[in-house]
Protein backbone atom coordinates (compact mmCIF):
# COMPACT_ATOMS: atom_id res chain seq x y z
CA UNK A 1 0.00 0.00 0.00
CA UNK A 2 1.46 3.60 -0.94
CA UNK A 3 2.29 5.95 2.45
CA UNK A 4 -0.25 8.04 1.45
CA UNK A 5 -2.85 5.57 1.72
CA UNK A 6 -1.49 3.76 4.75
CA UNK A 7 -1.61 7.18 6.44
CA UNK A 8 -5.17 7.91 5.68
CA UNK A 9 -5.81 4.74 6.51
CA UNK A 10 -4.65 5.04 10.09
CA UNK A 11 -5.95 8.91 10.56
CA UNK A 12 -9.50 7.15 9.96
CA UNK A 13 -9.31 4.55 12.30
CA UNK A 14 -8.06 7.75 14.42
CA UNK A 15 -11.16 9.00 14.31
CA UNK A 16 -13.38 6.16 14.99
CA UNK A 17 -10.76 4.92 18.19
CA UNK A 18 -10.12 7.61 19.66
CA UNK A 19 -12.59 10.37 18.19
CA UNK A 20 -10.69 12.57 16.10
CA UNK A 21 -6.99 12.30 14.75
CA UNK A 22 -4.57 12.19 17.39
CA UNK A 23 -2.44 14.57 15.68
CA UNK A 24 -5.45 16.95 16.64
CA UNK A 25 -5.56 16.28 19.66
CA UNK A 26 -1.78 16.42 20.84
CA UNK A 27 -1.33 19.60 18.90
CA UNK A 28 -4.08 21.24 20.86
CA UNK A 29 -2.11 20.13 24.24
CA UNK A 30 1.36 21.26 22.71
CA UNK A 31 -0.31 25.02 22.48
CA UNK A 32 -2.51 25.11 25.65
CA UNK A 33 0.48 24.13 27.75
CA UNK A 34 2.73 26.10 25.42
CA UNK A 35 5.90 23.06 25.57
CA UNK A 36 7.57 21.30 22.62
CA UNK A 37 6.22 18.29 21.22
CA UNK A 38 9.11 16.10 22.36
CA UNK A 39 8.34 17.48 26.20
CA UNK A 40 4.79 16.47 25.60
CA UNK A 41 6.28 13.05 24.65
CA UNK A 42 7.95 12.58 28.24
CA UNK A 43 5.13 13.65 29.95
CA UNK A 44 3.28 10.94 27.94
CA UNK A 45 5.89 8.42 28.83
CA UNK A 46 6.45 7.87 25.21
CA UNK A 47 9.05 8.73 22.96
CA UNK A 48 9.60 12.01 20.26
CA UNK A 49 9.44 9.43 17.21
CA UNK A 50 6.38 7.57 18.25
CA UNK A 51 4.65 10.38 19.16
CA UNK A 52 5.40 11.87 15.83
CA UNK A 53 4.79 9.00 14.06
CA UNK A 54 1.27 8.72 15.39
CA UNK A 55 0.71 12.33 15.09
CA UNK A 56 1.43 12.16 11.47
CA UNK A 57 -0.58 9.06 10.75
CA UNK A 58 1.99 6.37 10.48
CA UNK A 59 1.33 4.33 13.07
CA UNK A 60 -2.80 4.18 13.88
CA UNK A 61 -2.69 3.80 18.05
CA UNK A 62 -1.22 4.65 21.15
CA UNK A 63 -0.29 1.18 21.75
CA UNK A 64 0.58 1.53 25.68
CA UNK A 65 -2.90 2.20 27.72
CA UNK A 66 -0.96 4.15 30.61
CA UNK A 67 0.09 6.87 27.73
CA UNK A 68 -3.72 7.02 26.63
CA UNK A 69 -4.71 7.88 29.96
CA UNK A 70 -2.47 11.00 30.42
CA UNK A 71 -3.25 12.55 27.26
CA UNK A 72 -6.85 12.61 28.62
CA UNK A 73 -5.69 13.62 31.70
CA UNK A 74 -4.29 16.41 29.98
CA UNK A 75 -6.60 17.13 28.05
CA UNK A 76 -9.31 16.88 31.38
CA UNK A 77 -6.32 19.41 33.05
CA UNK A 78 -6.69 22.18 30.60
CA UNK A 79 -9.94 22.58 31.17
CA UNK A 80 -9.23 23.74 34.64
CA UNK A 81 -9.72 27.52 35.61
CA UNK A 82 -6.17 28.08 36.05
CA UNK A 83 -4.61 26.72 33.39
CA UNK A 84 -7.04 27.71 30.96
CA UNK A 85 -6.46 31.32 31.92
CA UNK A 86 -2.72 30.58 31.64
CA UNK A 87 -1.56 30.35 34.83
CA UNK A 88 2.03 29.35 34.34
CA UNK A 89 2.50 27.68 38.11
CA UNK A 90 -0.89 25.77 37.18
CA UNK A 91 0.42 24.85 33.43
CA UNK A 92 3.71 23.36 35.42
CA UNK A 93 1.94 21.63 38.07
CA UNK A 94 -0.73 19.87 35.70
CA UNK A 95 1.87 18.55 33.81
CA UNK A 96 4.09 17.38 36.48
CA UNK A 97 0.90 16.12 37.92
CA UNK A 98 0.29 14.13 34.89
CA UNK A 99 4.09 13.08 34.55
CA UNK A 100 4.64 11.58 37.63
CA UNK A 101 0.95 10.04 37.03
CA UNK A 102 0.71 5.81 37.25
CA UNK A 103 -2.72 5.37 35.92
CA UNK A 104 -3.64 1.82 36.06
CA UNK A 105 -6.35 0.51 33.50
CA UNK A 106 -8.79 -2.31 33.66
CA UNK A 107 -12.18 -3.37 32.76
CA UNK A 108 -13.61 -2.17 36.12
CA UNK A 109 -11.41 1.07 36.82
CA UNK A 110 -10.50 4.03 34.18
CA UNK A 111 -7.85 6.28 35.51
CA UNK A 112 -9.44 9.25 34.49
CA UNK A 113 -13.32 9.03 35.80
CA UNK A 114 -14.80 12.03 37.71
CA UNK A 115 -11.52 13.32 40.37
CA UNK A 116 -11.80 16.50 41.96
CA UNK A 117 -10.53 18.36 39.16
CA UNK A 118 -13.12 17.17 37.05
CA UNK A 119 -15.81 17.83 39.93
CA UNK A 120 -14.39 21.62 40.35
CA UNK A 121 -15.00 21.86 36.13
CA UNK A 122 -18.21 20.64 36.31
CA UNK A 123 -18.94 23.04 39.32
CA UNK A 124 -17.75 26.05 37.44
CA UNK A 125 -19.30 25.46 33.98
CA UNK A 126 -22.40 24.57 36.27
CA UNK A 127 -22.08 28.57 37.72
CA UNK A 128 -21.63 30.24 34.40
CA UNK A 129 -24.57 28.71 32.37
CA UNK A 130 -27.95 26.92 32.64
CA UNK A 131 -28.25 23.00 32.04
CA UNK A 132 -29.87 23.47 28.58
CA UNK A 133 -27.30 25.46 27.45
CA UNK A 134 -24.38 23.36 28.04
CA UNK A 135 -26.53 20.28 27.06
CA UNK A 136 -26.79 22.97 23.25
CA UNK A 137 -23.21 23.90 23.84
CA UNK A 138 -22.22 20.20 23.69
CA UNK A 139 -24.29 19.22 20.85
CA UNK A 140 -22.68 22.33 18.47
CA UNK A 141 -18.99 20.61 19.48
CA UNK A 142 -19.77 17.20 19.29
CA UNK A 143 -18.15 16.37 15.89
CA UNK A 144 -15.21 18.66 16.12
CA UNK A 145 -14.45 18.50 19.74
CA UNK A 146 -15.78 15.48 21.28
CA UNK A 147 -13.97 15.51 24.78
CA UNK A 148 -15.42 18.63 25.47
CA UNK A 149 -18.86 17.88 24.40
CA UNK A 150 -18.68 14.74 26.74
CA UNK A 151 -17.60 17.46 29.49
CA UNK A 152 -20.37 19.77 29.02
CA UNK A 153 -22.94 17.14 28.67
CA UNK A 154 -21.82 15.89 32.23
CA UNK A 155 -21.95 19.23 33.86
CA UNK A 156 -25.65 20.40 31.53
CA UNK A 157 -27.41 16.90 33.06
CA UNK A 158 -25.66 17.32 36.49
CA UNK A 159 -23.62 14.44 36.72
Amino acid sequence: MEDHKIVQRNIALQREWYGEPLGDRVRRLVVAFDVSQAYLAEVLGISAPMLSQVMSGRRAKIGNPVVLARLIMLERKVLTPEVAAGSKAAIRAALEDVKNARPTVSRDAFPVGAGPDDQAVLAALREVAEDESLVDAAERLDTDFPAIADLLRRAGKGA
